[in-house]
């Protein structure tokens, strides 16, 4: 699909998911956000019984390619149908519109998922979630500094490798993460072929909070996967590379599995 889109109009992207509930591709609906005047959009497909899948996006409002690329994943139909899905289109729409980092009150949402959320968002999140369980889960990001491609995960099984792989094999550039600034330090064991694998305390440590992905890997998902794409890219392409990732995990997943 080639749409121009003006990227941070957060009304836009409010609009297509709307769409869909519409046409009877997902159940949407908005969330409060206790104390401050939005909504957070929430998006279900697929049947109940089915194992869960949950995605986010757009907490970092500078990384716009990310909610775009899992809008297209649903609009397009490309997520496998055999499991059920939880998506949070976009958990920073003020910032997002804004194309700022931090969110209107000048927060990185991304650091405030500890003690029941610290942010409107995250409790927003939080509470929506709670008594829910996940087998993964996707966080989908940008990074302004990197070349390539990576990912950061958390717990088991390991699917990270399986998108590093289809990325490559896609044509597209696989980041030397010895080359990129990953915000924490790292030893070279926890380094791995474009995959990251963080020590969750040491990473709660180095980047001054809890992280959406971190917090679910530790209470609610199986595995937790943070994609990167590089934003130096172009857009299309960065739509692409999350598309490729995203598909290639769940596959990986349900081959491990025996789903398929």
């Amino acid at each position: 699909m080639a749409q121009v889109v003006q990227v941070n109009a957060y009304a836009d992207l409010e609009t297509r998911w709307k769409a869909l509930r519409r046409r009877g591709d997902a159940a949407v609906r908005e969330v409060a956000c206790a104390g401050a005047p939005r909504t957070l959009l929430c998006a279900e497909i697929g049947e109940a019984h089915l194992p869960a899948i949950a995605f986010a996006s757009g907490v970092h409002g500078d990384e716009p390619a990310a909610p775009w690329a899992l809008l297209q994943l649903v609009e397009d139909r490309e997520l496998d149908s055999r499991y059920s899905y939880r998506i949070w289109p976009c958990t920073n729409p003020s910032g997002y519109a804004l194309g700022t980092r931090e969110s209107i009150d000048g927060i990185d949402v991304n650091r405030s998922f500890g003690r029941g959320g610290q942010t409107p968002e995250a409790r927003a999140i939080v509470m929506a979630n709670r008594n829910r369980k996940f087998a993964i889960s996707f966080d989908l990001h940008e990074d302004v500094d990197a070349a390539g491609f990576y990912c950061y995960e958390y717990g088991t099984p390991q699917l990270g490798h399986a998108m590093v792989d289809a990325v490559r094999e896609a044509g597209f550039r696989v980041q030397d993460l010895g080359q990129c600034d990953l915000g924490a330090p790292f030893t070279a064991a926890q380094l791995d072929d474009g995959v990251v694998r963080p020590s969750p305390a040491s990473e709660i440590d180095a980047i001054g909070g809890l992280s959406y992905n971190l917090s679910l890997a530790r209470h609610a998902a199986q595995c937790a996967l943070t994609l990167e794409t590089p934003a130096r890219l172009p857009w299309d392409d960065r739509l692409s590379i999350h598309r490729i990732a995203v598909k290639a995990a769940i596959a990986a997943f349900a081959k491990q599995k025996n789903h398929g």
